[in-house]
């Protein structure tokens, strides 16, 4: 039956509660807009609407966060407590759905609809209310928390719907199933959901005995287990094991559960640990099976660190600790931009190539330290047994994982950055190919079941950041070289190791050797003359050791009292370093017959070779020295030949080989030299002393030759660029199939030098002689 008419009163939400008219109760109101509502009530006809919390964590609930059908009350006293709370009794009047929301700055206030109970009663109603008392009266005899008086009480009532509301307050139920049945306007639908309710509790509590029955056989199992093992303790103690195994064994079981292994893993652990248990303490096998449960205790199996995802910040960590490098900073970005994408991504296997002290072990920790990732690092220089990859089987004594395992128990978590230093360095013998070994680890489709001889189990790799670091791509063999994705790393320019020297290193040396940054200054222009003229390489390192030499020698002079503060520039560099160790400028002085300038490129960067060749009488006998490897003997011979077929062209007798021997000789005999990139040098220094033609000062070549004359492409312009650079050439010939590659080349160093790409050695020498050829 609908009342039409429509009241207004305050509104107070309750959380995680519901009233149902006829009950009495008090509630604790402690919210402001609540306790204004209240007051509200007290000073009209103390009457309040109570409906429920949809959220009961949200603080100021407005219209839609309130379930819109609640009960009508009437507030009957009202208490305040010392903490500053309202105690109120209320008793619950009628249903009421709200049909506007009023919302007050004080309070908030509701326009109701009440639905009183209908009071007529048929036999449907009769048989309703006899099925649900008797449903309760089960439930109570089945449940130990309503006592029989409950019952009693619910029995005499004769209202179907005070009884269906009444019942559904002793039940155990969530707030949305207490609600659906505030909301049933109609009694008979009432009954039947309160019947459904109750019967379905039955069930729970049915199945709660069953539970609770097993959980006893259960426990009395367990109390035999633990008299039995009381028993073991004792006839142990008397055999003289004073301790046991048993409390060991209870404590590894444990640390098992806990360790987060997979199913068939956890099952082998436990399996070797009842082994374990029944081997005795002397046996020489106990201490082999405590070894292995230890390790596999010890992997992280699950255990990873959260990602951080935040590219800006990323981004500003590698610019804060490495200076240039664009090209690897760009490529953890992108990973991490994917990542982010995809929430999912086998972790890459990156390999930083490059010469000594350029970075590329500092820029991995830099790498981990941006991911928010833990690092391990792995040396694998000089690594010649398979077994310190794989491991050693558990059948050998002193057995133990392999390399990887053991790195990935230092870094705790399966998602580090792992670090795989000096690839290039591992080798073989007779024990095994280690970097055969290394191409299961370093294959994303096979890593995520990597197999270890001392595990045994296998393990995921997936989800690891593999970083490899080598000097020489040459030296690693191709089928592990094409798992990884090769990031060159070629050197720095003289502006980026003043950059470095002034943002990095100094200050760290200064801290190293016990100095205050007041106490030593470096003028620019004297870390300039260190870099031309105290170091000549690719990377830092040779710089750092320089500037330590600085401080230490800035230590002496303040310890000793001599001054309180040096200054170092330009006109004192040498009292502190000593006479120049390089020149810096023209590889040589004058246009010069017979003498060419290469590039070369070694596994400690870029360097300039002179090749020069003299002509004296003889048969045309090809003399060569200088401690040249197998390739640059080819590349001479092969010159020799493709100046021989051109000889006509170029005005040389063709019959010079008849008349005179050549000599090629490439200076520093003590330092072994080999590569294919210095064909064109050879060829052009043939021709000089052929011809009487000088070759300009300035000029730097590479490209290796056909015996046709063709210009082969080389690797490695980048190095050899800035090597060029730094012996102050200014014009550099390269393979034209090499012209792509000019960009890599950093832009200051591009503005200073002239790029001439050729496709013959007519071009070259067009070029590189004086007054062409």
């Amino acid at each position: 039956m609908t009342n039409n008419n429509e009241i207004i009163v305050p509104l107070l939400p309750l959380r995680g509660l519901i009233v149902y008219p006829t009950m009495v109760l008090h509630l604790d109101v402690g919210r402001e807009k609540s306790i204004q509502a209240l007051e509200k009530a007290m000073v009209e006809d103390h009457q309040i609407f109570l409906t429920t919390q949809v959220d009961t964590s949200i603080q100021d609930p407005d219209e839609d966060d309130i379930y819109n059908i609640g009960t009508l009350t009437k507030v009957k006293q009202m208490l305040k407590l010392p903490n500053g709370t309202i105690r109120v009794l209320v008793e619950g009047l009628e249903r009421a759905e709200i049909v506007s929301y009023i919302d007050h700055d004080t309070y908030a206030a509701v326009s109701l609809r009440t639905f009183p109970d209908s009071v007529e009663k048929d036999a449907e109603h009769q048989a309703l209310m006899r099925t649900l008392l008797s449903s309760f009266k089960q439930y109570i005899k089945m449940s130990k928390k309503n006592a029989t008086e409950t019952y009693s009480a619910t029995a005499d009532i004769e209202e179907p719907g005070r009884l269906a509301d009444i019942v559904t307050s002793h039940l155990p139920l969530q707030v949305k199933d207490k609600q659906e049945v505030l909301e049933a306007i109609d009694v008979k639908n009432r009954l039947t959901k309160v019947i459904d309710f109750i019967n379905n509790e039955r069930e729970i509590l049915q199945l709660e005995k069953k539970i609770g029955e097993r959980v006893k056989r259960s426990m009395e199992r367990t109390q035999k287990e633990y008299y039995l093992r009381e028993q073991m303790k004792a006839i142990q103690k008397e055999l003289g094991d004073k301790e046991g195994k048993t409390g060991e064994v209870s404590v590894l079981t444990e640390k098992i559960k806990e360790a987060g292994m997979p199913e068939n893993v956890e099952k082998t652990a436990l399996k070797e640990l009842d082994r374990y248990e029944k081997i005795p303490s002397s046996s020489a096998e106990s201490s082999v099976i405590r070894t292995y449960i230890d390790w596999l205790i010890a992997l992280p199996w699950s255990n990873a660190t959260k990602d951080d995802h935040n590219l800006k910040k990323a981004e500003r960590i590698l610019n804060e600790e490495h200076y240039g490098l664009e090209k690897v900073k760009e490529r953890v970005l992108e990973y991490l931009a994917v990542q982010q994408l995809t929430k999912s991504l086998k972790g890459p296997i990156l390999c930083l190539a490059g010469p000594p002290g350029v970075g590329k072990t500092s820029l991995a920790k830099s790498i981990a330290s941006s991911l928010n990732r833990n690092f391990v690092r792995v040396s694998l220089g000089g690594v010649r047994d398979e077994s310190e990859i794989r491991g050693h089987r558990r059948t050998y004594v002193g057995a133990m994982p392999g390399r990887i395992i053991q790195g990935m128990k230092k870094a705790g978590t399966i998602n580090p950055v792992f670090l795989l230093d000096e690839i290039d360095k591992m080798s073989n013998d007779f024990r095994g190919d280690p970097s055969s070994a290394m191409l299961e680890v370093l294959d994303p489709e096979q890593n995520h079941t990597f197999s270890d001889h001392y595990i045994e189990e296998t393990y995921d790799l997936s989800n690891v950041m593999f970083i490899a670091t080598a000097n020489n791509l040459a030296t690693i063999p191709g089928p592990l070289r094409d798992r990884m994705e090769i990031i060159t790393i070629a050197g720095y320019t003289e502006l980026e190791k003043m950059h470095i020297a002034k943002e990095h290193l100094l200050s760290k040396q200064i801290e190293n050797h016990g100095l205050k940054k007041t106490q030593l200054q470096i003028k620019e222009d004297a870390i300039l003359s260190i870099v031309r003229y105290y170091t000549r390489e690719a990377g830092v390192r040779s710089l750092e050791r320089q500037l330590a030499s600085v401080c230490r020698k800035t230590a002496k002079i303040i310890v000793s009292g001599d001054k309180k503060r040096v200054t170092i520039t330009d006109k004192n560099i040498e009292e502190f370093l000593g006479k120049k160790q390089f020149h810096y400028g023209q590889a040589e002085k004058n246009d010069t017959v017979g003498v060419a300038t290469g590039l070369a490129y070694t596994t400690v960067g870029g360097d300039t070779l002179q090749i020069e060749v003299s002509l004296s009488s003889g048969k045309g006998k090809l003399s060569l020295t200088g401690k040249l490897g197998d390739v640059m003997k080819e590349s001479a011979q092969a010159a020799l030949t493709c100046v021989r077929s051109k000889a006509a062209e170029l005005g040389i007798d063709e019959n010079f080989y008849e008349k005179y021997d050549i000599h090629i000789h490439v200076p520093e005999g003590a330092v072994p030299k080999d590569g294919p990139s210095a064909g064109i040098t050879m060829a052009t220094a043939i021709v000089s002393a052929l011809t009487g033609k000088p070759i300009r000062k300035e000029v730097g070549m590479t490209g290796e030759i056909t015996l046709r004359g063709r210009v082969l492409p080389i690797g490695g312009l980048k190095e050899k660029t800035l090597s060029a650079h730094r012996a102050g050439l200014t014009t550099i010939i390269l393979p034209k199939e090499n012209e792509k590659d000019i960009d890599d080349i950093p832009e200051s160093i591009r503005k200073e030098l002239s790029f001439h790409p050729v496709s013959s050695i007519d071009e070259v020498l067009e070029l590189a002689l004086v007054g062409g050829k």
